[in-house]
Order: C-alpha cells, then sequence, then structure tokens
C-alpha cells in the first residue's frame, strides 16, 4: 500500500538537503497532531492483572499489562537483544505463498514454556529464558490456498483442566485456529495431538455455504476459553459475492471437541429479538457480520464479548435494509449457551467496510472514588466507544448524529450513527483538498484534484458512483492489534493509521464493461448479487504519498475515567521505506499493537519500520527503539523468568504491506549482571 513512497524518496532526500527548515514547515511537516498531557497513577492496580502472559491479550480482558517493573523509563535505554528464535517457517514453501504472508503472533507464556504459532500455524515452544526450542507441532497446512487473510496467526489459547479430572496427557491443552479451518488442541507440555478432541486433535469448521476457493474461509485469531468451552470465530474474504458464508461462531467442549453451541450474528428466524432490523428475505441471503477479530472472556460474570464485522457485501446494503444489527456491533454472550445478553452496534447498517476490528477491552477503571467495570472497543473510524459491562450502556456518553445521506440507488442509509461525546476522533475523516500533502506543488495539487472531485461529507459519507472519500481508509484508525490498558492510570494506549483511500462503485452492465481506475492498481471486487461492482485503492499522489496530511500513524492515550486524549504522538519513520535510511518522522500506517507495563512503559512495534519501541506511559515521549531483522507488525508482550524481564516481539513482516519478511522472535531485555 504505502510501499510506492520508495519511488519519491529521492525528492524527499534532495528537500532534506536542500530546502531547509522552510520547506518542511510550508509542505505542512514543521509539527504534528500532538496533544502534550500527563497520566498521573490514580489508583492501584486491581489483584489478578498483569500477572503473566497467560492469554493473547496478556488475560482474558486483553489489558496487554504486566507487572514487571524490572525494565523502566530510566534503563530501558538499556535494552538488548537476549535471544532470538528463528522458526523456520519458510522452508519448503512456495515464493507464491510466502509473497501472501504476515507474522503477526503473540506468545503466550504458560506450563513454564513460551508459545506462540508461525505464519502457516506451526505450533512452538521455547525455553522463555533462552529461545531454546522444547517442542514443535506442524498441522501440514495445505499450500496454494490463497487465503483472502493472507497465512497468518495472531496466537494460541490455553486451556488446563481440573486436578481432579484430567490427569497425564493433554490435562492442560494448547488451541490454534488455522488457515484452513481446524480447530486443533495440543498437548501443553509436548506438542502432541490430543487424540480425544474431535477427530484425532482436530475439528473443522465447516462454512455454511460452498467455497469459491479454499482460502475464502480460514481462522486467523486466537480462540476464546471461558471454563472448559472453546471458542472461534472465522475471517472470510470481503465483497465477493452477497450470498457468501455466514459468520457462525462455534462453541466446542474442551475435552471432547463436541459442538456445545453456535451464534450467528445475522438472524435466522423471524422469532430472533432483532429479526426487525432486518427485512425478513434480506438476512436469509447475507453472510458474513463474522467474528475474525479475538474474543473476550469474562470468567467471573460468564460472559464473552463478540466484536463482529460487516454483513456481505461491504458496501452496498441494498440486499440488507435496515440497521443490521447484530453486526458490526459488541456482542455479549452467555458463555455456556450462546444466548445474547446485551450487544450495542458502533456502526448503523454499514456500508464503509467498519467492521469492528478490535478485541473489546474489559477493564477496571477508577470513577468517583470506585471502580466501574465497563468495556472499550476502538473502531476503525478512529472512534472508542466506552460502555457498562453489564448493560452495555454508555459509561462514557454517546450520542446518536445525524450523517450524509444520498447513497447509490437502491440502499437505504441509516440516517444517525453513534459517536462518543466526550473523546474525539483519533485520526481525522475528513480534509480541505488546499490541506493536501504533497513534497511538490505538482504533486501536492494533483492531491488535491483528486481529492475535490471526490464525495467528501466527513465521517460515515457514503460509497458514490462518482467517488468517495474514505477516511479513515479500510485498515483504520484502529484495527486488529487492539488497545492496551494501565489499569493504574485508566489510560487507553491504542495506535491508530492516517491514511485516506477512496470507493466507487460502478452500475452493472450487461456487457460488463471495464472500469476506468480513479487511480491505476486499484482494487474491484464483482460484488455478485449487487447492482454494482466495488473499486477502491490508497489515495496517493502521482510520486506515491499519501495524499491525506501526515502524521500518518500516531499513538495516543486516553483516560478512560473522562473520555480526554491525555496525549497523541506521530509513530513511526521513513527509515526502512526510504533508500539509504533516510529517517524522517512522518508516521506510517500500522499493523499491530502495544503492550503496557507497570513501570511506566509502552512497547509497540506496528509501524512501517524495523524498530521495537519503548514510550512513556505518562507522557507518550519515545524513550528507545531497538533495532528488528523484518517488520515487526505484531503485538508484543512482556514477562519476568527467573529473575529477568523480557520483552517479546514477533519481527517477520507483512507480505500485504511491503514490510521486510521473516522468521524471527525476538526477545529484548536488560544486559546480565
Amino acid at each position: 500500500m504505502v510501499r510506492p513512497i520508495l519511488a519519491l524518496i529521492l525528492v524527499l532526500i534532495g528537500l532534506q538537503i536542500f530546502g531547509g527548515t522552510a520547506i518542511w514547515h510550508a509542505i505542512g511537516l514543521g509539527g504534528d497532531l500532538d496533544i502534550n498531557g500527563t497520566a498521573p497513577k490514580v489508583a492501584d492496580v486491581p489483584d489478578g492483572i498483569g500477572d503473566g502472559w497467560t492469554a493473547y491479550g496478556g488475560d482474558k480482558s486483553g489489558n496487554r499489562y504486566t507487572r514487571a517493573t524490572q525494565i523502566t523509563p530510566e534503563n530501558v535505554a538499556d535494552l538488548r537483544i537476549a535471544w532470538t528464535h528463528r522458526s523456520g517457517a519458510f522452508e519448503n514453501k512456495p515464493q507464491s505463498d510466502i509473497d501472501r504472508s504476515a507474522f503477526q503472533s503473540t506468545p503466550i507464556l504458560v506450563e513454564g514454556s513460551l508459545v506462540y504459532c508461525t505464519q502457516f500455524n506451526e505450533v512452538i515452544a521455547l525455553d522463555p529464558g533462552t529461545g531454546e526450542e522444547k517442542w514443535r507441532y506442524d498441522p501440514d497446512v495445505p499450500t496454494g490456498n490463497r487465503p483472502g487473510n493472507q497465512y497468518t496467526c495472531r496466537g494460541v489459547s490455553y486451556w488446563k483442566g481440573d486436578a481432579e479430572n484430567d490427569q497425564g496427557n493433554c490435562a492442560a491443552r494448547i488451541f490454534m485456529g488455522t488457515v484452513d479451518s481446524r480447530l486443533i488442541a495440543l498437548d501443553a507440555q509436548t506438542g502432541a495431538p490430543c487424540r480425544d478432541f474431535g477427530d484425532d486433535g482436530a475439528v473443522m469448521l465447516k462454512p455454511s455455504v460452498d467455497l469459491r476457493w479454499p482460502g475464502e474461509f480460514q481462522i486467523t485469531s486466537a480462540p476464546a476459553v471461558i471454563g472448559d468451552i472453546i471458542i472461534t470465530g472465522s475471517s472470510i474474504s470481503d465483497n465477493l459475492r452477497t450470498d457468501a458464508p455466514k459468520g457462525t461462531v462455534h462453541a466446542f467442549d474442551a475435552r471432547s471437541g463436541a459442538l456445545r453451541w453456535t451464534f450467528n450474528p445475522v438472524p435466522q428466524s423471524a422469532d430472533d429479538s432483532v429479526s426487525a432490523e432486518w427485512t425478513s428475505e434480506s438476512a436469509q441471503r447475507t453472510g458474513h457480520a463474522n467474528v475474525w477479530s479475538t474474543i473476550s472472556v469474562d470468567e467471573a460474570r460468564g460472559l464473552v464479548f463478540l466484536p463482529t464485522s460487516s454483513p456481505s457485501p461491504d458496501y452496498y446494503g441494498g440486499n440488507r435494509i435496515g440497521d443490521n444489527r447484530y453486526a458490526n456491533s459488541v456482542v455479549a454472550l452467555d458463555g455456556e449457551t450462546g444466548a445474547v445478553v446485551w450487544s450495542f452496534q458502533t456502526v448503523h447498517h454499514d456500508v464503509w467496510d467498519f467492521d469492528v476490528p478490535a478485541q473489546p477491552g474489559l477493564y477496571q477503571v477508577w470513577q468517583d472514588g470506585k471502580r466501574h467495570d465497563v468495556v472499550a472497543q476502538i473502531t476503525k473510524a478512529g472512534l472508542v466507544f466506552v460502555l457498562d459491562r453489564d448493560t452495555g450502556k454508555p459509561f462514557l456518553p454517546i450520542e446518536e448524529r445525524t450523517v450524509s445521506q444520498g447513497g447509490v440507488e437502491g440502499d437505504v442509509l441509516s440516517k444517525t450513527q453513534p459517536f462518543p461525546i466526550n473523546t474525539p476522533p483519533v485520526v481525522p475523516s475528513s480534509f480541505d483538498p488546499s490541506k493536501a500533502f504533497g513534497v511538490t506543488i505538482w504533486d501536492k495539487m494533483a492531491c488535491a484534484n483528486t481529492v475535490k472531485n471526490l464525495r467528501s461529507e466527513g465521517l460515515y459519507t457514503p460509497p458514490s458512483v462518482e467517488g468517495t472519500l474514505a477516511y479513515p481508509f479500510t485498515g483504520g484508525g484502529g484495527n486488529w492489534g487492539s488497545a492496551a490498558f494501565d489499569p493504574s492510570r485508566n489510560l487507553l494506549v491504542v495506535n491508530m493509521s492516517n491514511i485516506a483511500a477512496y470507493v466507487r462503485l460502478t452500475k452493472k452492465t450487461s456487457e460488463g464493461e471495464p472500469l476506468e481506475s480513479i487511480i491505476d492498481g486499484a482494487e474491484t471486487a464483482p460484488m455478485e448479487g449487487a447492482p454494482y461492482v466495488m473499486e477502491r485503492a490508497a489515495l496517493l499522489s502521482p510520486l506515491g504519498l499519501p495524499c491525506s496530511p501526515p502524521p500518518w500513524g500516531v499513538l495516543a492515550g486516553i483516560d478512560l475515567s473522562n473520555g480526554e486524549i491525555v496525549w497523541r504522538r506521530t509513530h513511526g519513520t521513513t527509515r526502512d521505506l526510504a533508500p539509504g535510511g533516510v529517517s524522517l518522522k512522518l508516521g506510517t500506517p500500522t499493523i499491530g499493537g502495544p503492550a503496557v507495563t507497570a513501570s511506566g512503559l509502552i512497547f509497540i512495534g506496528a509501524a512501517f519500520d524495523d524498530y521495537l519501541r519503548a514510550f512513556d506511559t505518562e507522557t507518550g515521549d519515545e524513550l528507545w527503539k531497538g533495532r528488528l531483522p523484518a517488520g515487526g507488525q505484531a503485538t508484543p508482550m512482556s514477562y519476568e523468568y527467573e529473575g529477568r524481564q523480557f520483552v517479546v516481539i514477533a519481527a517477520g513482516g507483512h507480505a500485504r504491506a511491503g514490510t521486510k519478511l521473516g522468521d524471527h522472535l525476538v526477545a529484548f531485555s536488560l544486559p546480565e549482571k
């Protein structure tokens, strides 16, 4: 997407050498989006939060927080690589599969081992102190599947049986979903398949309709574990057809693999409480609204929290008139039965591909002298919703605001959309064409002319036949990297991208005339069953830079007691996008998320330069960066082992983003005394 920046960096170098700071200010690089504040400590950390890293999000609530304090703001500059493990993930893989891969895994620390999955679903257990391999399991995922969402595995999950009934082999289990839609159970001590689970250690998720190709349907995120039940969603290719696979969530018995319950976000009968939000026939013909990101678990309440996506297809809703609840929602289910307890919809009748992309954050917020259990949800639109965990009602105020109308013929848009009142969007949703970015007058004018000819009325401007500014673009705002939470400061830490795109719908004709794209190389999709063809692309200048004003990636700290953005910082440089390593602090799109420590540090990779960074939690100031051998498009984690704190990140890049590919798991720590 942003790899065309390479073509223009020589211009940037020339400006830096010959233009001086006056030119940088003239083209908009003299400042950034920074809000300067501090996040003071307001409360002690509740018991049970930050004790180890036993789930993909640190814990099942998604805090991404550790109590480890050995690494501090004062000594973080001394961090060094302690060990590196190379998985060999690309060995014997065809180049076509490698070019469809992304290393997005975050390890967990269980049963004395650091356990993670590779791009191709191998599960590997390491010694946490040395990185020495203890065991590995290869599920032999097929090659040539052309997965719609790449060969990737974001994480594995851990289940431990009770001492009385579960002893010996597979008393503790590792669960993983695969690119070919299997849910696999492994012995946490040895990596051997648990033969009593499903069919010889695996159950297969069966899509609701026949697939067009094997990679149309897959599992990319770590399963959820509540009691003795394992729950998984699915990842489904977008915009192919209206009658697409349904986004059914499946729950299985952790011991036997027997199906316990299913939940379909699209109502399947008139008896469903939200069936009135759909036309009677549309729900039967509509697919997706799947849960492709990470599910959260509240063990005490017996609840699981689903982040659901948009119904099919993403950009036209004439076949699914209505608000389309439970799509684009946080849905709280009873973990034992799959029954809906409550739901909150972040986008009504989505025609922007604004899935709920991130793990719902189950946090304890200190307000008015006492703790409150909340759900904090970041979105692709750059918004942050904070809800009461028991009811789904707003904890911080939310209002319905009138949004643009006049969608394409055949669609009926929602007249309003929900907006948080206290927290403004973390990234902008519109810009004046005169503010379009460019390093030359020619480049800037080309961007301005393109933007001027697009329909642009702010967030939720509907897709159109003339072309609509999609800002933020379909990658966010926020995405699957999710957020981290410092419970001692009420501080939500989130990274978001600030890139614009366009989307255009073209009426289908019997002749099937080819599209003349707004920008060369745009993605097109047939949206079979809809009367339009979709076209979209990142909005780049002729020389390859984003047309949206920088910074193109931000890191922000938000006080969840009142919604205030405490600080906001530019995140990422052109270091690995520029010949000769020219490092300009423009920010970059970000893929991955943050982790926070009790000592007051934020660790994050995610940017399109090959670094793991540390920021000060109170101020957002960058304190350190460590060089990675490949792209760090993953979420780091941290733990203490035998008296030493480690910070670990997968460094293997993201093929679609154009970052450097690899097979490295890298651990940083302070030098041994």
